[in-house]
């Protein structure tokens, strides 16, 4: 898959699984529990009910404790002890700082209480805007830039005041992730067509994780297929991919970062990636698909973080989807042939008439029965009248081309839909169809049974056609007229 373009390159390329969260998984990393023990160390003892009315208290004990100890301090720088051990200047000393005490609270008040006051209506607002948004939805009453608070100094208000603008950001982002969840997840429950489906699925993982490449792997009829692919060179080469199956049979993402200088091709991208992700698609505890991603640079933990969200959703659509295609193919086959029933097939007439119209190119159809199939029915019974048909669908199918569709249109009756078949083609196909029959036995016992069919055939727009159903008509015409000439022949509509 890779080839450097030195023999040193290999040396370069770092593969790595991550964590459950998507996150690269970290060495040395700090214990829980250290990171959390400072919110939990011991606070001060309270004296009331308020921190600023405790804070008050002890500023005036303060000014009470300086202004006694004011007047022997004099007395130790030596001022006159007459003059200052007195209760005049002891008590001015205390006047002096109760009076700073009061002046500090007041500032306290100015200077603090406004900057706590604003953190706390602000969070008063991001209180109600996510209690309204969480039932209606509606953000924006608050964005990061409205709800910020002013960061106008580098102490713990600033701190308190930058924590919370980044709370506002981080807000916003999960707001913002909800969204893309939301509209991924309706995305993929809007869409039950496994094409249209994957197609969508890997436009929202290339825009979630700004990816430049991608592809969606699944095992489909227990082969690996490309279910959807974006930018990728070969993409069918990825079913055969070393990553792919290590993210598969491991069932973690991979992430393979490429070096400088190494060249890549055979399933991967058109331009020089810098990193390529392999995240595997789980549900039920097994691994159904894998999602590639390469981008020109690191993935960062949001992107990888958000792919996943993305891939948890996803797989549950996808595994509806692949449920919902099967039961429209069991829907539309014929429980006995395993042809397309009869009404499946019109809509595919429908669909390669309108085309064949559209692009000017031939549509042929066939319709045939069975000669004398009553006959065989009485004779040898109804499972033997099965048996024949079944046989009899069998060899049509086998001998029809790839894209032909073969179609039970009742009873003993099928219709063959020849898109890109001119009158002649329709006609040598119908001759294979009568000698193959006319060959074929069915063996009860020691009895074997053969059979015939009769055959009609027509070519839009050489076969003149309004519509569809008129197409059918004239090649059943046609079929009548073979009966009518003696069997075991086939005849064209006119």
């Amino acid at each position: 898959m890779m080839q450097p373009d030195s023999a040193n390159a290999n040396e370069g390329i770092r593969e790595y699984r991550a964590d459950p969260q998507g996150a690269p998984r970290r060495r040395n990393s700090v214990p829980d529990s250290q990171q959390t023990r400072g919110y939990r160390q011991r606070l001060p003892v309270r004296l009331t009910r308020s921190v600023f009315d405790d804070l008050s208290i002890w500023m005036i004990g303060v000014g009470v404790l300086i202004g006694v100890a004011f007047p022997p301090m004099l007395v130790a720088f030596g001022v006159p002890r007459e003059i200052v051990l007195t209760p005049f200047f002891f008590a001015v000393c205390l006047v002096a700082g109760i009076a700073v005490g009061g002046i500090n609270i007041r500032l306290m008040r100015v200077v603090v209480m406004p900057r706590l006051r604003a953190l706390v209506d602000g969070m008063r607002l991001i209180q109600t805007v996510v209690e309204n948004a969480t039932y209606t939805g509606d953000w924006t009453d608050c964005d990061s830039e409205t709800c910020q608070l002013p960061v106008d100094s580098d102490d713990i208000i600033g701190e308190s005041a930058s924590a919370f603008n980044h709370l506002i950001g981080v807000l916003q982002h999960s707001h913002e992730v909800e969204d893309r969840v939301a509209d991924f997840s309706k995305t993929m429950t809007s869409q039950l067509e496994l094409g249209p489906l994957c197609n969508g699925a890997l436009s929202g993982f290339i825009a979630a994780t700004s990816a430049t490449a991608g592809a969606i792997i699944a095992d489909v009829g227990g082969e690996l297929s490309v279910l959807a692919s974006f930018g990728i060179v070969e993409a069918e080469g990825l079913c055969e991919n070393d990553q792919v199956r290590l993210a598969l049979r491991t069932q973690e993402p991979v992430y393979v970062e490429l070096p400088d200088g190494l060249s890549v091709n055979a399933g991967l991208v058109q331009f020089q990636p810098r990193e390529v992700a392999f995240m595997p698609l789980i549900i039920h505890s097994a691994a159904i698909g894998v999602v590639v991603l390469a981008k020109s640079t690191a993935f960062e933990r949001d992107s990888r973080s958000l792919s996943q969200i993305f891939g948890r959703t996803f797989v549950m659509a996808l595994s509806n989807a692949m449920k919902h295609g099967d039961l429209q193919r069991i829907a539309a086959l014929d429980p006995l042939t395993n042809c397309y029933n009869r009404r499946f097939g019109l809509t595919r007439l429908r669909e390669e008439y309108t085309r064949a119209q559209r692009s000017d190119s031939p549509l042929g159809v066939v319709i045939f029965d069975i000669d004398h199939f009553k006959a065989v029915n009485d004779t040898h019974g109804h499972l033997i009248g099965d048996r024949v048909l079944t046989s009899v669908a069998r060899e049509a199918k086998n001998l029809l081309r790839e894209g032909d569709v073969l179609v039970r249109y009742g009873g003993e009756e099928f219709l063959c839909i020849l898109p890109s078949a001119t009158v002649e083609g329709a006609a040598e196909i119908c001759e294979r169809l009568r000698g193959a029959i006319e060959a074929l036995e069915v063996r009860d016992r020691d009895q074997v049974i053969s059979c015939t069919i009769s055959l009609g055939y027509g070519s839009f727009p050489t076969t003149p056609a309004d519509d569809e159903t008129a197409l059918i008509r004239a090649a059943d015409e046609a079929l009548y007229r073979a009966k009518n000439d003696g069997r075991n022949r086939s005849a064209e509509a006119r």
